[in-house]
């Protein structure tokens, strides 16, 4: 028997929880509001250990945990390689090299550090409204998708028409979006109250809880699945990471409902989704992080050292834990499917988004557990909205009101028009997730197009000295315009969009080109002290032998060559973190020990190569 409402215990664990937030807010408020930095980067005080795990919460988030479930439930192991999309070994870049290089600019948000590398000329300005406007499309998006996920997780335990009869007169399409906007607006209350520094603690609660959610869900996975059994519901190759050109899962006679899942998502040329997923990824992650929740925790390090190790701990406490989970939710949705299969219907198509929120209602997650889950999931949908949230308000206050409305703001000024921002961003996000389709479409919109506008000249910003803020004007310009209209192009919007990327990168890198040599150099005296400051390897020579002129004991960064082995290990090592929970919780002991020994392997080479190697 499943449950559609929740047990009182389950209530009481939830309202103590979000009582719990509304403590951090307020009790962080003063300490927050003691000047601009303090409330969006937290002082640069917190430890790299605290901010990693609050990164590691934010990337927690509720719809991709939906996703994520969804698709390991259809592909297996083989999905470990989908989560690339965003990509997610972009960690590791970050780890080796870049979180470094970032840290050491001391700047407050990605469109400050415009500044920093070309200077104030004409074309510094436009690029840094592009990366403002960027920033807030990818931060709106990202809290739209998280607003869909939240309502359509939760009103399966709270049905609202039930609880409350007299909203009878709300379309069912609408119906999650009102769970949408009451949890969002607990997400923005501490959020807009205690700045960076409420967001990282209650971050920290979260990881806790969800700690103890992912093992109760993979223990209680494990109890029931009857390895046997088990291999005969799922095809021929779904325990296994490898694959050849076609994808070759093939549901029929088990599930078939899986197959026209499979073809509606468009992974069958798998060797060719791989490739595209991993340039892709390679790229983006040599961009540097996108502008939102990721960088801002990078700039509130106390130090480039500790950025680096709070880039790297992402991995180590957030793979693990979140894949026993997804590998518990999966496990326990195939077992059971049959029984859940009505549920997660709609209007005659399964809807596989909907399989963790049915897994918690059923009878085998017990009172308590489904409180404590749920509170974890509301949790981690708040530590990415607020995360996100205060991205925006970094990029809307310190980047258009300061810079440009009132340079003179005084501190209470200024954390007051963030609190103004802020509500604003929150109710025009509303409006994106109420027009939005579901998760999917935001997910591969912002992944696949959006980022791919990101790409070319953020890449060129780091390694090429002649690249000049017109150049990456043009070239984001050059991304985005693709990357808006493409998804309405009739023939196009049927592919997922990241098939369409290479178009969205041409179309950057020909901007890119073409606006670096139509203006001239950036200032020398600004890339002297870029380079000097930034360290960075690549196409530095000239500006380089003008550094060395000035300071003669100035060293070259060398150390490329180390830097992508250390990025090829991290990968192979960040899969294997992946891989591991999951041949666990399917009982695969072999393949687990081998993810294991890969691991050991992985950390053993990154300790002698990049650990003892980071600079004080």
């Amino acid at each position: 028997m499943n449950k559609t409402l929740l047990s009182t215990l389950d209530i009481a664990i939830i309202v103590i929880y979000l009582g719990l937030l509304i403590f951090i807010g307020f009790y962080l408020k003063r300490r927050a509001s003691r000047n601009l930095e303090s409330y969006l980067l937290g002082g640069k005080s917190i430890p790299w250990y605290m901010l990693g795990l609050s990164n590691a919460s934010g990337m927690f988030d509720i719809s991709g945990t939906v996703w994520l479930v969804a698709i390991t439930v259809i592909y297996g192991l083989k999905s470990i390689y989908i989560p690339w999309l965003w990509p997610v070994f972009n960690q590791i870049f970050l780890m080796v090299y870049l979180s470094a290089w970032l840290r050491r600019s001391g700047v407050t948000t990605g469109a400050e550090w415009i500044g920093f590398r070309f200077g104030n000329d004409k074309g510094a300005v436009t690029s840094h409204w592009i990366i403002v406007v960027f920033a807030i499309l990818v931060c709106l998006s990202m809290l739209a998708y998280g607003f869909i996920g939240i309502g359509k997780f939760i009103e399966i335990f709270l049905p609202l028409k039930t609880i409350f009869p007299s909203l009878s007169f709300i379309p069912d399409a609408y119906v999650p979006h009102v769970w949408g906007i009451v949890f969002t607006l607990f997400a923005a209350f501490y959020a807009l109250m205690g700045g960076m520094m409420s967001i990282v603690w209650a971050d920290v609660a979260q990881y806790a809880i969800m700690t103890l959610a992912a093992i109760a869900v993979a223990v209680i996975a494990m109890v029931h699945l009857d390895i046997i059994e088990f291999s005969s519901l799922v095809p021929e190759g779904w325990f296994s990471p490898a694959f050849g050109n076609h994808l070759a899962l093939d549901w029929s006679g088990k599930l078939s409902e899986f197959n026209s899942k499979i073809q509606t998502d468009g992974y069958q040329l798998f060797s060719f989704f791989f490739g595209m997923v991993l340039m892709k990824g390679i790229l983006a992650s040599m961009a540097g992080p996108a502008p939102t929740y990721d960088m801002q925790k990078i700039l509130s390090t106390k130090s480039p050292r500790e950025a680096s190790l709070m880039s790297g701990f992402v991995s180590v406490i957030l793979l693990p834990v979140r894949y026993f989970m997804i590998a518990g939710f999966a496990v326990i949705g195939l077992i059971i499917f049959d029984q859940i299969k009505g549920q997660i219907t709609v209007n005659g198509v399964v809807d596989f988004e909907l399989v963790l929120p049915a897994v918690i209602a059923h009878e085998w997650i017990p009172a308590g557990l489904v409180g404590i889950t749920l509170a974890g999931l509301l949790a981690a949908f708040m530590s990415t909205f607020a995360g996100t949230l205060n991205a925006a308000q970094a990029y809307l206050v310190n980047d258009i009101y300061i810079k440009y409305l009132k340079p003179d703001a005084t501190s209470k000024q200024s954390n007051r028009t963030s609190i103004i921002v802020g509500v604003v961003v929150v109710i025009i996000s509303i409006l994106f997730g109420v027009v939005a389709e579901n998760v999917n479409s935001i997910l591969q919109w912002v992944t696949g197009a959006l980022y791919g506008s990101y790409i070319a000249a953020n890449i060129l910003k780091w390694h090429w000295w002649r690249f000049n803020s017109n150049g990456f004007a043009w070239g984001m310009i050059g991304g985005l315009i693709p990357a808006l209209i493409l998804p309405y192009v009739p023939v196009v919007n049927t592919i997922l969009p990241l098939y369409y990327f290479p178009v969205i990168l041409v179309f950057s890198v020909i901007g890119c080109i073409w606006g670096t040599y139509a203006a001239p150099a950036t200032d020398t005296a600004v890339l002297k002290q870029f380079y000097a400051k930034t360290r960075p390897w690549g196409f530095w020579k000239p500006v380089h032998d003008m550094v060395v002129a000035e300071q003669p004991d100035f060293q070259k960064n060398k150390a490329f060559g180390r830097d992508m082995l250390n990025v090829t290990v991290g990968i192979i090592w960040q899969t294997a973190l992946v891989a591991a929970p999951i041949y666990l919780v399917v009982k695969q002991v072999s393949s687990f020990v081998i993810a294991l020994v890969i691991v050991g392997i992985g950390s053993v080479v990154l300790k002698k190569n990049w650990y003892d190697k980071l600079e004080e």
